[in-house]
């Protein structure tokens, strides 16, 4: 009995010990399967035993290597963007060497054109305006192309400085941008991704070698483009040697075809007139001699560009000169070009001409001075001319009167030697290349040329008949002075002439 109530009185505190070592398994149980369901993978060292207990990764580890996994994705976005860059700088880059070499090729083109078509072109003198070319002188310079080939050169020299400040300033814009980037991570206040992406970005290697490819390409385009045209230039100025040359060939045997036949059909007309009248027929003219070797003139009927006298004789080195002659002419609106001297380098060295209805003018050295001298109405003038290089001083005689004087005119210019004067027409290359309308119509005689200033009485002198002198430098005299053309040289005494137009 006292063993049964022992065990009664036991049996409440047994009951408690079950209930705690159940709650005990339950908690365990639900800890086991809240915790279960994560797993954290760790290597196993090398020589480590896999049974071995590995020290389990704490969440700050975890943490960290989320950051970097973030720095190295903004890493190879920014390395993306690079690319797509530099891809698109190379596409527009290709666009542009392409047009470059669509730009050589019209260049070429244009310059076989202009070889073409230089032969059907001519160059007009420098006072010309308009007019017709009578015997179809040389064509023009290309100048043209030539300089739109320049402006193609500048164009292309434009583009290729257009895409080195481009690609200069594709250079700056990274820089800019990381030290912008930096600016932000310091402000956010410890960096962060952006700080790593900067950093990262600053280790690329730099863009600078494929511009600098691109642009010396590009270089050794124009170079090469240059020395094309510089090719096309030099076949251009020979092709136009070469047909100067040529056009003064066909010229000269021109001219002496046509003196040829003139002098056959004077000593036929002689032939005929001897026979009608029976008797013996007369040398020809160009074996006559004139009273005195001074005593002719030279007559220029037609205003061609082939009708022209020209002096044997050229000029020294002169530092003054007087230039006297006679002139006969009624030819309207201008009388045209009584002389010219052009020397290499420069045609319109020494130049007398009334062309149009501007007033007569005296050119030295291409430089113009204005003449107060009118001569066109049919009679004998006597016309002077003098100039010195101190000051450019020149004076302007007409029948012993001096009417007008200046200065200015190319002062300090010695006038140049070597040079070709042709008696009646206008020069616009050395000995040639003659403009009809600024021909002289007219008559003319005692062409005479002095290396010094002369003096008023002199010229008053030869104006009145009283005197002759005749030029220490250039003379007028038969053997001396030539005709082409058809231009003639007759007999005649100034003197008596002028007593019989008065």
């Amino acid at each position: 009995m006292r063993k049964t109530m022992a065990i009664f009185r036991m049996l409440p505190l047994l009951v408690g010990i079950l209930y705690l070592a159940a709650s005990g398994r339950t908690a365990r149980a639900h800890d086991e399967a809240a915790t279960g369901s994560r797993f954290v993978c760790n290597a196993i060292p090398p020589g480590a035993e896999p049974g071995c207990a590995i020290p389990l990764p704490t969440g700050n580890r975890v943490q960290t290597t989320s950051v970097a996994e973030d720095e190295l994705r903004l890493t190879i976005l920014q390395l993306r963007e690079t690319i797509l860059q530099q891809k698109e700088t190379i596409v527009g880059q290709q666009g542009t060497i392409k047009e470059l070499n669509a730009k050589l090729a019209r260049c070429e083109a244009s310059a076989d054109d202009a070889s073409q078509g230089g032969r059907a072109r001519g160059q007009g003198s420098r006072r010309k305006e308009h007019g017709k070319n009578t015997m179809g002188d040389l064509p023009r310079d290309p100048g043209e192309t030539i300089d739109q080939l320049g402006k193609t050169m500048q164009s292309l020299k434009g583009r290729l400085e257009s895409l080195e400040q481009r690609q200069q300033q594709q250079l700056r814009l990274p820089s800019t941008n990381l030290s912008s980037s930096s600016s932000g991570g310091g402000l956010g206040g410890g960096g962060g991704p952006a700080v790593a992406a900067a950093a990262a970005a600053a280790a690329l290697p730099p863009l600078a070698p494929l511009p600098t490819e691109l642009r010396e390409l590009l270089r050794q385009r124009v170079e090469v483009l240059e020395g094309q045209l510089l090719r096309k230039v030099a076949e251009l100025e020979e092709e136009k040697s070469q047909l100067l040359n040529e056009t003064a060939d066909h010229r000269q045997r021109t001219e002496n075809t046509l003196n040829s036949l003139l002098e056959r059909i004077t000593e036929l007309e002689r032939s005929m007139c001897c026979i009608h009248n029976d008797q013996p027929s007369p040398p020809s003219t160009a074996n006559n001699a004139f009273k005195s070797p001074e005593d002719f003139k030279v007559s220029l009927s037609l205003r061609t560009n082939y009708l022209y006298g020209r002096i044997k004789k050229s000029l020294p080195e002169m530092y003054a000169f007087t230039v006297c002659m006679w002139l006969k002419s009624s030819a309207s609106p201008g009388i045209g070009t009584p002389f010219s001297y052009g020397v290499p380098g420069q045609a319109n060295e020494i130049v007398l001409i009334e062309w149009g209805n501007n007033p007569i003018e005296l050119l030295v050295n291409d430089k113009v001075a204005q003449l107060p001298l009118s001569v066109s109405d049919g009679r004998w003038h006597h016309i002077c001319l003098t100039w010195t290089t101190r000051d450019g001083f020149w004076e302007a005689y007409q029948d012993g009167e001096r009417l007008g004087t200046g200065d200015n005119l190319a002062p300090w210019h010695p006038i140049k030697p070597g040079g070709v004067i042709i008696l009646g027409q206008e020069q616009d290359i050395v000995g040639g290349r003659f403009d009809a309308t600024q021909a002289f119509v007219g008559e003319m005689s005692q062409f005479n040329i002095w290396d010094r200033v002369l003096r008023p009485a002199d010229i008053i002198g030869m104006a009145n008949c009283s005197a002759y002198m005749p030029g220490n430098v250039i003379p007028w005299v038969d053997a001396n002075v030539e005709v082409m053309g058809g231009a003639t040289k007759a007999p005649l005494e100034i003197c008596e002439d002028r007593a019989f137009d008065s």
